[in-house]
Parts: structure tokens; C-alpha cells; sequence
């Protein structure tokens, strides 16, 4: 039986071309330039596939496309689209597109990614997945749940304006990411992206060396400044960043747009009296949640397929992953959000055998995870019972009143150092191995060794 497409452009020449290539491939081909004309087909049982343009006129296809996937989940939908943009693949990715093709195009691309979408069974979904897994890797944002639709039309429609957003979320949901996004399809894309992290930030910092007239702050005009953990600001610094604020809107500070993030909900701590109300109330003009990863399940096997092909690209052995690992991932809670997947996807690249991980592989990373935070050592004591004599004997000694580092600080770097250094002997100073063992991105760690001076090996 002849499979039949469904094609939407306004452009009558590509539509003619389109038509005849498809039908030259042995196709039956109804086009139309009108999204209103596909939407009547689509619900009437027209077509086993879609291949549509994003805008036709005052239409655009992502605001029908989630009724049209409700009536007909089974109908792939191939989006074209001339404004050839990450945003628009991510929203296609949202609304339940099978691919994004942007355009210009090549033709050949276009009718394999149709035969694609019309081919049945096992091997195609495999194909297809793969083919998704590519593409979504290089997004800022990765999900086609309810839970991400909301998120994609936000941003999407944030970045086109100079409000301040409020991104909240959990650790390790993405808020950054989704504001590198709103700035990169900004007007500002060409200026700055400045990320400011108060998070432990002393009161004297945030006030005069983040927000005051020659701060960290000022480094954003012409560009996006990104406050980062807002949520954790002192009194001082909240004053010290409303400040800033008013210089802004009176034209006392460069031409800089303001996006701020926090993992606590900033309404409820204004209400608890921890966070100044002023303050929220100028930040939450535009509030976008990301949502935590027990909220969207249903992303999980995009997101693990992602994230290693993300991790052949940084030199790991290239690995699949089967259903039954999905939905063993599944059963997690994710504290740590889509950071911690990430960290085990490329944990068990690094170090499993197998090219394809299976539920086995994935059970025995999982009971990594939950492993007891504070291990005995070999004399029988926990590090706990290890740590807290010198802990106790820094905290006593410290000078409150001094400059320099604090012991929060001094600490960090005792632990880091040693741990790192092992990771790197461990790995014949393998930094990607070495990284994926530490849970942490490569490119961090590539900065803790220069900032700590540790003299490390290869890069692979």
C-alpha cells in the first residue's frame, strides 16, 4: 500500500518540488499552503506522515501541533523550518516532532528522514532514535514531556524581549543552560554572557565587588548578566543587587539584561522573611520553573541516549543503551536532577565493557549511587570519624576578624586536591576517565587541576 504525506509550505515552488521528489521516491502526496487545510486532514485520517513549515502566514505549526499529536499519536511529523535556529528545534523537539530539517536543505536528507519516519519495526525505531539522540545532544534543553512544553514556550518567547526572567529550579535541572539559551536567541547574542555564582558569597563581595560601579556586574553591558543562587544572598548583597537594579532601570548602568536563578522558590522565602520582597517581586516579572527529573520520567530515555552520544564526543567508548536500563533509570528518584543522569550515563561509558548497558549495568551503577554517603575505611572508622578532629581543630584556630580565605574554603581545597590527584593515578592521568569517575563535567575538571596546580596527564 502506497504511504501517503501529508505536506504544508506556502512557498508554492518548494511545495512543487517536494511533491514531485516525493512522488518520484513512490509516494502519494496531498500539499497545502495553509496549516488550517492540514489540521482538517490530520483529524479527518488523512496521511501516515507530515512534513510541514513552522510559519504560514499568521500560523504557526506549534501551536497546533500538540492537538494534532493528541488525535493522532501514532502520525510522525517532520518539521521544516527557514528560521534555522536551536530554539526552533528545541520547541520542535517539545511539541513531539519526529525530526527538525532546517532549511536550506539538501533533498536527499529530507526524503531518507521520510523514509525513516514511514519505515515499521524494531531496526527503524532503533534508527530513528539514534538519528533523535544526535540531534538533541547539541540542544541546551532535552525533553518532549507536558512538563518541558511549558518551559520551550517560555523561553522561546522571553528571548525575544529584554525582561528580566526568574529561572527556578532545582540543583542540577539546568537552569544556566536555559539562560545561555534565552541569551543566544536574544538581540544580545553578540554581546557578553557574564555568570555571576553567589552561592557562599561573604556579605562584603556581593555588595561591592559583584554590584558595585566598577564590579564583577559591570563586565555584562551590551550583553546578558546571569545572577546565579540568588537564593543565596545575605541581606547585604540582596540590598547591594536591588541597588543595581534601580541604577539599570535609570539608566545608571550600561545596556545590560538581568536573568537570575534559584534552587528555592523565591515567593516562599519572601513570605518566610529570608528574601526582601522588593527584590523578588523585581526579579519575577517572567518566572520560569524548570522541572526536576522525577516530574518528567518520561524524558529519561531521550536524555540517556543524549548524553552518550555526548560522551563519545568527548573521546568515551561509543555505547547503546537498552530498554530495560530505561526503565530501571526510571525507578530513581534523581536528587541530583538531570546532572546526576548525566553523571552516571558517562560512568558507566568510562567503565563498563559492554557496548550495549543493560538493566544489569545500570542496577550496579545505581547501587553506586546509593551507596552509604560516609564508607568505613580500612581501620574501621568513617571518614566522618576521620574528619572531625581536624575540622574541630581549623574551626577553633580561625581568625573570624581576618582577611583571606575562610575555612570553608581552605577545606574544600584539602579534600579536592588529594581526591583529584588519586582519580588522575587511578587513570594513568586519563582526564576523561578520571572526570567520569568524579561525576564531574571534563571541563571542570580541567579547571580545578590548573587552579589547583596539579600536574596531570593527557586529555584522553
Amino acid at each position: 500500500m502506497t504511504a501517503r504525506i501529508l505536506l504544508a509550505d506556502d512557498d508554492a515552488s518548494l511545495r512543487l518540488v517536494l511533491s514531485q521528489a516525493l512522488t518520484r521516491e513512490g509516494y502519494g502526496v496531498r500539499a497545502t499552503a495553509s496549516l488550517a487545510t492540514l489540521a482538517k486532514m490530520v483529524r479527518d485520517g488523512e496521511g501516515d506522515l507530515v512534513i510541514s513549515d513552522v510559519y504560514m502566514g499568521d500560523d504557526c505549526l506549534f501551536d497546533v501541533l500538540p492537538g494534532l499529536r493528541a488525535a493522532r499519536p501514532e502520525l510522525p511529523v517532520i518539521v521544516m523550518s527557514g528560521q534555522s535556529t536551536v530554539m526552533t528545534a528545541v520547541s520542535a523537539a517539545g511539541a513531539g516532532a519526529y525530526d527538525y530539517v532546517p532549511k536550506p536543505f539538501d533533498l536527499d536528507d529530507l526524503i531518507d528522514a521520510a523514509r525513516r519516519a514511514l519505515t515499521k519495526g524494531p531496526e527503524a525505531k532503533a534508527r530513528a532514535q539514534a538519528a533523535a539522540a544526535e540531534r538533541e545532544e547539541r540542544l541546551p534543553l532535552i525533553g518532549r514531556s507536558a512538563a518541558m512544553q511549558d518551559v520551550y514556550r517560555i523561553m522561546a518567547r522571553s528571548a525575544a524581549t529584554d525582561m528580566i526572567v526568574l529561572i527556578e529550579g532545582e540543583t542540577g535541572v539546568g537552569k544556566e543552560a536555559a539562560a545561555r539559551a534565552i541569551h543566544q536567541f536574544s538581540r544580545r547574542k553578540a554581546g557578553p554572557f557574564v555568570r555571576l555564582s553567589l552561592m557562599g558569597a561573604p556579605p562584603a563581595a556581593a555588595a561591592d565587588a559583584l554590584f558595585g560601579a566598577d564590579g564583577e556586574a559591570m563586565r555584562a553591558v551590551g550583553g546578558t548578566l546571569f545572577v546565579d543562587d540568588v537564593d543565596s544572598l545575605s541581606g547585604e548583597g540582596q540590598a547591594a543587587l536591588e541597588r543595581f537594579l534601580d541604577r539599570r532601570s535609570n539608566g545608571g548602568v550600561g545596556d545590560v539584561r538581568v536573568l537570575a536563578a534559584s534552587s528555592r522558590p523565591l515567593g516562599v522565602m519572601s513570605l518566610e522573611g529570608t528574601f526582601r520582597p522588593d527584590l523578588y517581586y523585581r526579579l519575577a516579572i517572567v518566572t520560569l520553573r524548570i522541572p526536576p527529573l522525577r516530574e518528567r520520567l518520561e524524558d529519561i530515555g531521550d536524555l540517556a541516549r543524549a548524553f552518550l552520544v555526548r560522551a563519545r564526543r568527548e573521546g568515551l567508548p561509543e555505547k547503546g543503551i537498552d530498554g530495560s536500563a530505561i526503565e530501571l533509570l526510571k525507578t530513581h528518584t534523581w536528587p541530583g536532577n538531570v546532572r546526576e543522569l548525566e553523571n552516571l550515563l558517562h560512568r558507566a561509558a568510562a567503565l563498563r565493557p559492554e557496548p550495549l548497558i543493560s538493566g544489569r549495568e545500570i542496577a550496579q551503577e545505581m547501587a553506586t549511587l546509593r551507596q552509604e554517603v560516609s564508607p568505613v575505611t580500612a581501620s574501621g572508622q568513617t571518614f566522618d570519624d576521620v574528619l572531625r578532629p581536624h575540622l574541630s581543630a581549623l574551626l577553633a584556630s580561625a581568625n573570624v576578624g581576618a582577611e583571606g580565605e575562610g575555612v570553608y574554603d581552605l577545606v574544600l581545597q584539602a579534600i579536592e586536591r588529594p581526591l583529584i590527584e588519586l582519580a588522575l593515578q587511578g587513570t594513568r592521568g586519563n582526564q576523561i576517565k578520571a572526570a567520569a569517575i568524579l561525576g564531574i563535567n571534563r571541563n571542570t575538571l580541567r579547571k580545578k587541576i590548573q587552579t589547583l596546580g596539579i600536574r596531570a596527564g593527557s586529555d584522553d
